[in-house]
């Protein structure tokens, strides 16, 4: 039996690179780098400084200023995602009904700083004196309910919480849900706010780029100088539909997506003793699942987040999977401009993906100066044009988690 095929056709992203598919891309495509000094919170005290923070970011323009007050950073970047994404998918104007419509939200730190912030509060004052409306935005579902509160989708409502994959997962969770017939339409994608607590968590635990003393701040992929991750926030979506249903409503189509693979194994990259058994089988898994062979990719996007042992794991991952063609295939790490935004990065990637089969343009990997015996790949360090028809993602969770997928140009 045939596989339903799912296709994309609408796609919306707030990073620190830019808001808009286009202005996101340009930026992208010309190594423009998003990290900055922070602004959110003092950063005095640490000895890491920078993060892939947006800048200009103002609720309001997209939602309005009614109702906004009480909710948290993160789920008012999810919210503005999902309103783009709508409008880039031209939703507001068919057929479907609130209830064929469905929200699916990558989104494991989005409470934290809101539970923190509660707590806090309560143990101060008491829990009499707790504002009641700060009280939904300590829920893990938060972000993706208020999401789908302003876009009015009740169809379906799901939050995955599985770490740095969690935006591919929820691509793949929303794909299987169209193909049930359940609904029409899915916004899948993640979302990572900027906040103290997660910051300062990361920096205690030294997996900053920077934190240990003397070391550079860099967020370079792949380079022998990487020494830790940089922090990023953004938001990013993707609309999903069967390719039956969006060529009914005459949607323009991006792109597809063409198969998709997981594997988890318990594991910390934390040391050179990495395994890689996991990673190795939700690349084959995706190839596979696409019906597509070693050859068919046009090129990778990669994981690496500029970790010492976590990029050497990947690249040791592509050389066991694609074998002698592992030196001739393009790799590119966009997270060297955008920094590790955790349950936004898949997404982030996916968008990036949808332009690149469109513009037949590979994003370059930037900071990459000195070459690392361990990271010994083609990377793309300049921005390059390709014929690009199958862009394999990948996401690796340093505790365990391993996503793939492959978006691919659409073709009648």
């Amino acid at each position: 039996m045939e596989k339903t095929r799912i296709v994309i056709t609408g796609v919306s992203v707030l990073s620190s690179i830019g808001t808009g598919k286009d202005v996101f891309w340009e930026n992208l495509t010309n190594g423009v780098s998003g990290i900055k000094p922070i602004t959110l919170f003092d950063v005095s005290s640490f000895n890491s400084k920078q993060a892939g923070e947006i800048s200009d970011f103002d609720a309001k323009v997209y939602l309005g200023q009614k109702g906004i007050r009480h909710i948290d950073r993160t789920s008012l970047l999810v919210s503005s995602a999902a309103v783009l994404a709508i409008k880039d998918a031209n939703l507001e104007n068919t057929t479907y009904n609130e209830e064929e419509l469905g929200i699916v939200v990558g989104s494991t730190y989005g409470s934290i700083d809101s539970i923190s912030s509660f707590d806090f509060q309560s143990l101060r004052e008491g829990p009499n004196y707790v504002n009641p409306m700060d009280f939904p935005n300590t829920v893990l579902n938060a972000p993706a309910s208020r999401a789908s509160i302003f876009c009015k989708a009740t169809g379906l409502n799901t939050t995955i919480s599985n770490g740095v994959t969690s935006s591919i997962d929820a691509v793949i969770y929303a794909s299987d849900f169209l193909r049930m017939g359940r609904v029409k339409a899915v916004l899948a994608g993640g979302v990572h706010g900027l906040t103290h607590d997660i910051f300062w968590g990361s920096h205690n635990s030294k997996i900053l780029s920077g934190s240990r003393y003397g070391t550079l701040e860099i967020c370079a992929p792949f380079d022998k100088r990487r020494n830790g991750m940089v922090i990023g926030e953004a938001s990013a979506l993707v609309v999903l539909e069967t390719l039956e249903n969006a060529l009914k409503r005459n949607a323009h189509i991006y792109a597809e997506v063409k198969g998709y693979g997981t594997a988890f194994e318990p594991k910390m990259v934390i040391s050179k003793d990495y395994q890689i058994d996991g990673n190795r089988r939700a690349v084959i898994n995706a190839i596979q699942d696409a019906g597509l062979t070693l050859h068919d990719i046009s090129y990778i996007s990669a994981n690496a987040y500029s970790g010492v042992y976590g990029d050497a794991m990947e690249t040791q991952v592509i050389k066991e999977v694609f074998g002698m063609r592992a030196n001739l295939i393009p790799v590119t790490a966009i997270k060297s401009m955008t920094g590790e935004c955790f349950d936004a990065s898949g997404a982030l990637q996916t968008v990036a993906a949808v332009m690149s089969v469109n513009t037949h343009i590979i994003p370059p990997t930037i900071n990459y100066k000195e070459r690392d015996e361990n990271c010994d790949l083609s990377y793309v360090t300049q921005k390059s044009t390709l014929p690009a028809k199958n862009i394999l993602i990948n996401s690796f969770s340093r505790l365990g988690n391993n996503s793939s997928l492959i978006i691919s140009k659409y073709k009648r």
